[in-house]
């Protein structure tokens, strides 16, 4: 089961509406307009790796 990172939908990898691939990830989809969305700016909806300064976030271990 995969989240849709745009409305956080749980999401059957195999049977998903759509699919995306973004630096070599898979992203799964409720729907055409996620996906679209998703498209657009990807940064808006997937969690950040870098602080503002460019240094990598660890997440709390």
């Amino acid at each position: 089961m995969a989240t849709d990172p745009v409305c956080q939908m749980n999401v059957e990898e195999r049977t998903a509406a759509e699919q995306s691939a973004y630096e070599g990830t898979t992203y799964y989809f409720c729907s055409p307009g996620c996906r679209e969305a998703f498209e657009k700016d990807p940064g808006q909806y997937l969690p950040k790796t870098t602080d503002l300064l460019g240094r990598k976030i660890h997440p709390e271990r």
